[in-house]
């Protein structure tokens, strides 16, 4: 039976709701559960003490990921491929701190993350005090060998393809060639300043594009491979896996279309001028559930002397983007101009007709500028010479009909259009990915700070890492009907903060109250999704 006993100590009196039973017989006070001081007990009691301060914190975020940290088994499996160990937070714990700072963390340092999320009380066991600060976390970091960055990567692999079953038998090979600039956090020797580029080769699941393998290369090095060298690489980490190489279409002219097999990219458009002409009427919509405003024709055109399978699309957001940028670039061209003629007219450009042609010619360089807009001079001496412009809107519908929106897709693959351009946006959206997760660049921890190759490779792992479950929980959502981006989808979740009320001590031990913020429809359904009730106080 249950019952609230007191024990006097220092003059104070503390209470505890004991469990009694009886033992061999006689009884026996078997568990007791400190309760406080009397003024504890009231104060936490309705209509007791108000709370002394509170503070907000992030909690949906950071407890979607963790969750999905662990049904990877990802503490486990990075373990296992450390071996033993002797320090008391493991190698595969810190790795799962780093990966679930890096996708929630927003550029805060590591000890100001950890300070001001729920992650303190989410994570379990919680770590000593001495292993979250930045230092010991990179110390950790450095037991990661190359051999063991491979192994991790093959692990976490197997893990998602045991997630994911059949649909992740087949995989794309990408590039993302601005994966991160790495800048030293010590700035005052100008060498230091230097900004390192760094490209990312990749495999990813055909669906969701989820990592399963990778390649840090530096750009700036003239040991930078090619595209299909990289792919190569990357193919045979997965032999057993059918690899599909994605590429843009400035990598087609590295690649021998003719004799590849397995691939879908695009190409230049300005390369089949007959596939741009084709009448609007001849395109249908791909599928206007996962991509509105889409269409597209599904015909065979020649590329690198072989006939191929060629998809043109048009997008409606895409025309407006281009569009808007075009706009933006001709009514800067034409301000230019108008400037430069009334300079002329007013005698203060004295340069002749070489140097007045160098002028508009640097003002209309660009390709399409250089279609639509139509600049003539008059006289001959300087001080003479009058310039006049005009825009040749004929030429701008021309333009805007044959190009605007339109991306011309090829592949020998036979999946249905929707798939095609699917895979081909994987790229995208890794891309995007690795911005939110990596920033403008990747500023490591003050004081001076070296990016040497294996603090590299560690940033990469890390980085692919937080990609492989954001990426993960992104599929998910996709799947219950929510397309977003990972940004879109960590910004919802964000949404969902936590607020700590701190209540003043009276005596005993200060008490603290956790309480969710209200949630739109669309955060609880994320919150149902990722089953973030269990994390909830």
């Amino acid at each position: 039976m249950a019952s609230v006993i007191g024990k006097r100590i220092g003059g104070r009196t503390y209470y505890y709701l004991a469990e009694s039973a009886r033992v061999d017989g006689a009884p026996r006070v078997v568990t007791q559960r400190y309760l406080g001081t009397a003024e504890d007990i009231a104060g936490a009691l309705p209509g007791g003490a108000e709370p002394g301060g509170a503070r907000h914190r992030t909690f949906g975020d950071v407890a979607a990921v963790w969750g999905t940290i662990q049904r990877l088994d990802l503490v486990r499996r990075v373990d296992a491929v450390a071996g033993p160990q002797r320090a008391k937070t493991t190698l595969g714990f810190h790795v799962a701190l780093a990966v679930l700072h890096r996708a929630t963390g927003a550029g805060a340092s590591f000890e100001e993350w950890w300070a001001g999320c729920a992650a303190q009380d989410l994570v379990r066991p919680r770590p000593p005090k001495a292993a979250v600060t930045t230092a010991a976390h990179w110390r950790a970091l450095q037991r990661l060998t190359p051999e063991r960055i491979t192994g991790v990567e093959t692990a976490v692999a197997e893990a998602v393809l045991d997630l994911l079953g059949d649909d992740g038998t087949s995989a794309l090979a990408v590039d993302v060639p601005q994966f991160a600039a790495f800048t030293a956090a010590d700035c005052t020797v100008p060498s230091a300043c230097q900004d390192a580029l760094a490209g990312l080769g990749l495999v990813v699941t055909r669906d969701g594009a989820i990592p399963l393998a990778s390649r840090v290369y530096r750009r700036e090095s003239g040991a930078a491979p090619t595209f299909g060298a990289l792919a190569g690489e990357l193919g045979e980490r997965y032999p057993a896996t059918d690899v599909t190489l994605v590429f843009h279409a400035g990598q087609a002219a590295q690649l021998d279309l003719g004799a590849r097999r397995g691939f879908v990219g695009s190409l230049p458009p300005a390369d089949h001028p007959e596939l741009l002409t084709q009448p609007a009427s001849a395109r249908r919509r791909v599928d206007p559930e996962r991509f509105a405003g889409l269409t597209a024709i599904d015909t065979r055109a020649t590329v690198d002397g072989v006939r191929r399978r060629v998809i043109l699309t048009h997008s409606a957001t895409l025309y407006a983007a281009q569009y808007r940028a075009f706009t933006d670039e001709l009514s800067t061209a034409t301000r230019e101009l108008d400037g430069l003629a009334a300079a002329l007219e007013a005698g203060t450009h004295r340069g002749d007709r070489t140097q007045v042609h160098a002028e508009i010619s640097r003002v209309t360089r660009g390709r399409r500028i250089g279609r639509v807009l139509e600049a003539t001079l008059t006289g001959t001496r300087t001080g003479e010479i009058r310039l006049t412009r005009r825009v040749d809107e004929a030429a701008v519908a021309r333009l805007v009909d044959e190009y605007f929106g339109k991306q011309i897709l090829v592949t020998d693959r036979d999946w249905p259009v929707a798939e095609i351009v699917t895979a081909y946006r994987a790229r995208t959206y890794l891309e995007s990915t690795f911005r939110w997760l990596t920033g403008p660049a990747a500023l490591g921890p003050t004081p001076r700070w070296e990016w040497t190759p294996q603090r590299v490779a560690v940033h990469a792992l890390v980085s692919v890492l937080a990609a492989t479950v954001t990426h993960l929980m992104r599929r998910e959502a996709d799947r219950a009907g929510m397309n977003l981006s990972v940004g879109e989808l960590l910004d919802q979740l964000c949404g969902i903060g936590e607020t700590v009320l701190r209540y003043p001590s009276t005596g005993g031990r200060p008490r603290s109250r956790r309480i969710l913020t209200d949630r739109d429809p669309a955060q609880q359904a994320l919150f149902d999704l990722f089953g973030l009730e269990r994390f909830a106080p």
